[in-house]
């Protein structure tokens, strides 16, 4: 059998590259719970430390660091960074509270709202133009936060505030102009005094976790690589995969976050949540149909017309 041209064996890497960083990212659930008993707070510390750390070395082993020493070099051009870094890390903490107190399919549900919540925020913010579907799309998905709202008394504000949190994030790392593993350094960076500061007020305090034993220890430490490694992966995906592509293998992270807290860790799940997040699944064909249209349009397109470039 011959072997597949050299475009083909791209995209099937790209494909391999980008189901593992999603799969990593639906599995995240499995290893915050191990972490039961220390603050969502302090896990995000070390998150913040260990990640930066690790990061330095991968950013030195592969040569990276033209990009970061050019954007350091301007701190007034490092408003934005800032504001993804608070972003980036309220996020990750949240994320990791909803693990702790078992509110994953919270956590799901507010990923599976990101692109939804993209789309409006570039229709209120960047004012583009948003199709048809897309405005249904949006529609039905505010109707499913309505709907907890008044059938459970209650607003899921941990779904919200994951989509709100991480879509702003995307919106303002669209215009800061560094690669992911510069960009996502760069940000930590920032953070890295605050997180020092925070661990040693806790050691201070003597309500550190940190040296409690070799595997809370290393489960902490590792919390730096674990955050990294899905990066690479997605860096590996982008380069090879058209950004079309990706967002369909998007929806596995919060499909694999789903059954996770469906089948291990038994959350319960009302017929009003069952509702909502059915309400989410058809905005999100709705909106997976409308973007796959207006790509094949796109691509459809005459020689000559302005096509959107693909690359991240």
């Amino acid at each position: 059998m011959s072997a597949l041209p050299l475009t083909d064996r791209e995209a099937a890497r790209g494909v391999g590259f980008g189901l593992l960083a999603y799969v990593m990212w639906g599995c995240f659930p499995l290893f915050f719970a191990l972490f039961e008993g220390v603050p969502a707070f302090e896990v995000l510390i070390h998150r913040i430390i260990w990640s930066c750390l690790f990061l330095v070395g991968l950013v030195t082993l592969l040569k990276r660091w033209g990009p970061i020493r050019r954007a350091l070099s301007e701190p007034r051009r490092l408003g934005r960074v800032l504001g993804c870094a608070v972003l980036i890390a309220t996020n990750w903490g949240l994320y990791i509270y909803a693990v702790e107190t078992r509110q994953v399919f919270q956590a799901s549900l507010g990923y599976f709202l990101t692109p939804l919540v993209n789309v409006a925020l570039g229709l209120l913010v960047l004012r583009e133009a948003m199709a048809g579907l897309q405005r249904i799309a949006v529609l039905l998905a505010g109707t499913a936060i309505v709907i907890q709202l008044v059938l459970l008394g209650e607003l899921p504000w941990i779904s919200l505030t994951l989509a709100l949190t991480f879509g702003t994030y995307g919106l303002l790392r669209k215009q800061v102009p560094l690669d992911g593993l510069s960009g996502l350094f760069v940000e930590t960076l920032l953070l890295l005094p605050l997180g020092l500061m925070a661990l040693a007020w806790l050691s201070a305090a003597e309500l550190s976790h940190f040296m409690d034993g070799p595997r809370l220890t290393l489960l902490l430490i590792a919390s730096g690589v674990i955050t990294a490694l899905p990066l690479l992966a997605f860096a590996g995906a982008a380069r090879r995969l058209r950004l079309a592509t990706l967002g369909f293998l998007m929806y596995l992270n919060p499909t694999i976050q789903f059954f996770i807290a469906l089948l291990v860790f038994r959350e319960p799940l009302s017929l009003v949540q069952l509702g909502t997040f059915g309400l989410i699944w058809a905005s999100l064909a709705l909106y997976s149909w409308s973007a796959w249209n207006d790509r094949s349009r796109s691509t459809l397109a005459p020689a000559g017309a302005p096509q959107q470039s693909e690359r991240l």
